[in-house]
């Protein structure tokens, strides 16, 4: 299981958030998504720690807690989503039908 951070200030470093959650435990990972474009920080990441129990106390001592001039969000990750129909419609994006053209 691993720990999802949101409302992250864009500045912060895996360090950073590897010498705050050691806090309350031994840090596995540390993952901060880029955006893709800009290679700017996405402002959520996600933490794994060595046991469910260190991470339920770093859930509970800093989930809305201020950290770099923001109030962050920390929970439990949810399982990642299949996004391929959220973009509405369905079927067939992305090919072309030779009747087209």
């Amino acid at each position: 299981m691993s720990i999802y951070v949101g409302n992250l200030s864009y500045e912060v470093t895996e360090a950073d958030m590897t010498s705050v959650f050691a806090e309350y435990g031994s840090v596995k990972r540390v993952q901060l998504p880029t955006d893709r474009e800009t290679g700017r920080m996405r402002g959520f990441g996600f933490i794994e720690m060595g046991t469910d129990a260190e991470e339920q106390a770093a859930i509970d001592a800093l989930d809305g807690a201020e950290w770099m001039g923001r109030d962050i969000k920390v929970n439990k990750a949810k399982p990642r989503e299949n996004n391929k129909s959220s973009f509405g419609g369905g079927g067939n994006r992305g090919s072309f039908s030779s009747s087209r053209y």
